[in-house]
């Protein structure tokens, strides 16, 4: 089986996903059988009133791009849904640009299951880990 590459895995956010998703601007870096990376532009529009990324938006990027990554690895979108993700947030994620890191520790006939880690473009000092059970639906 084939990956997708960048272009189609950004092509997959366009066609699949909510708007609401879409407006964060995540952007495929990197694709690879077992990790993939993407990027979660530092938004103000992310910032809630302490200063830093909120949880939510940080929380959101990792459920999608574990999806993302999944989609890239299937060589293929197959329906998915989330059946659990724990996130845990390590350190505050200022307004910069950040890589998610998804790699998938096992991508079954019928069960993913993905763990996640969000730091700031250039550092190797973690904001959050997160790791996701996905249950495919087809």
């Amino acid at each position: 089986m084939s990956l997708l590459t960048t272009t189609e895995t950004d092509a997959v956010l366009e066609k699949m996903f909510a708007p609401f998703i879409r407006r964060m601007g995540l952007k495929t870096v990197s694709v690879g059988e077992r990790e993939t990376t993407f990027l979660l532009p530092g938004d103000m529009d992310f910032v809630h009133g302490g200063g830093v990324i909120c949880g939510q938006a940080i929380a959101s990027a990792a459920d999608t791009c574990a999806i993302l990554a999944l989609a890239a690895a299937n060589g293929r979108f197959r329906m998915v849904t989330t059946v659990d993700l724990t996130t845990h947030f390590i350190r505050p994620l200022k307004p910069v640009d950040a890589h998610v890191r998804i790699v998938i520790e096992s991508n079954g006939k019928r069960m993913a299951y993905l763990r996640a880690e969000i730091a700031p473009v250039g550092s190797d000092k973690l904001s959050a880990t997160a790791t996701g059970a996905f249950m495919y639906l087809d």
